[in-house]
């Protein structure tokens, strides 16, 4: 695989957990091409936890990067143009530009953003609608990809982000080791909105987990609305109330993106013709799966196949498409 050079951009003020999320995820592994470096504009790079840290890159490195990650900073404050201009010139060179939480008021300010979609921690959100009128801001979602601009909302929606990339450019099978190296969710639905503190919490009431773990395991089966209820012990209208509060989704749309992320799996990892794997995830038939990955992922599954076909999961070539 060519290398694709990552510069992970820490500002004076940088928030540890969001500079941790790319550097790990990143980080050199034999099945990703990613060569990742910190970069700072001095190499002393003070912190928002009271410690310091010492970049191995310059900006020099922002400027040749195939992909420029910003972590979030605090407070957030009046960069330098050096920085400001070196995040316009990876975005005038088509290079992918992203932002974790505040992360994206450093994009905004370089004028990477201007025209489209992005979110940031829902703390900031009213401040960069505010500062930044030539921004979409999108508030309730994990993160937003605008192609080669994307920008993820609080801290560790960062994992979900850098997974999301991962998956894009190397598959569902190498995203999903990843994230089972980390102990994280492959891809939790829903937005940031379920944890936005509420005004009265929920008490004395179990986790869905055990639910959603059971349904898992049978993505195959015509499962329903009742049955998932009956699971959990649940009317339907609590059952509901409880999935949203836990996941930030509805049942169905939670079930839809298990089984496109069980679908894209076997398209990666098995030859099994595509009316199998509509079967085996539990979309039914073929047409009905090309349908949601057209809507899901804007592509088909042959050309999905075609794209992140991993032949070291069988001994038999890939179909034809």
């Amino acid at each position: 695989m060519a290398i694709h050079r990552v510069a992970v951009l820490a500002l004076d003020g940088v928030t540890p957990l969001d500079l941790a999320i790319p550097t790990q995820i990143f980080n050199a592994r034999p099945e990703t091409p990613y060569e990742m470096t910190v970069c700072a504009l001095d190499a002393k790079v003070t912190t928002s936890a009271g410690f310091a840290l010492i970049a191995s890159g310059e900006l020099e490195q922002v400027r040749v990067a195939d992909t420029v990650i910003v972590p979030g900073f605090e407070p957030i404050r009046q960069l330098p143009s050096a920085v400001l201009d070196a995040l316009a010139e990876a975005r005038e060179r088509g290079r992918r530009v992203v932002s974790i939480c505040t992360g994206a008021f450093a994009l905004a300010a370089a004028g990477v953003l201007d025209g489209l979609h992005a979110t940031t921690h829902w703390k900031h959100i009213e401040e960069l609608e505010r500062d930044f009128p030539a921004i979409t801001v999108d508030r309730d979602v994990l993160y937003v990809d605008e192609g080669d601009v994307l920008t993820s909302a609080g801290v560790c929606c960062g994992i979900d982000l850098c997974l999301h990339i991962v998956r894009r450019d190397l598959g569902a099978v190498v995203a999903n080791q990843i994230a089972r190296g980390l102990v994280a969710a492959p891809h939790r639905d829903g937005g940031q909105a379920q944890y936005v503190p509420a005004p009265v919490a929920v008490t004395g009431e179990a986790s869905l987990s055990t639910t959603r773990e059971w349904a898992l395991q049978r993505l195959e089966e015509p499962l329903t609305l009742p049955a998932l209820a009956r699971h959990a012990g649940l009317s339907q209208r609590t059952f509901i109330r409880r999935f949203a509060e836990e996941t930030g989704t509805t049942p169905l749309r939670w079930l839809l993106n298990a089984r496109i992320s069980r679908a894209r799996e076997l398209l990666e990892t098995t030859n099994h013709p595509v009316d199998r794997v509509a079967r085996d995830c539990g979309l039914g038939t073929a047409a009905n799966l090309r349908l949601h990955f057209r809507r899901a992922l804007d592509t088909t599954p042959t050309a999905y196949r075609r794209t992140f076909w991993c032949s070291d999961h069988t001994h038999e070539p890939a179909p034809s498409p």
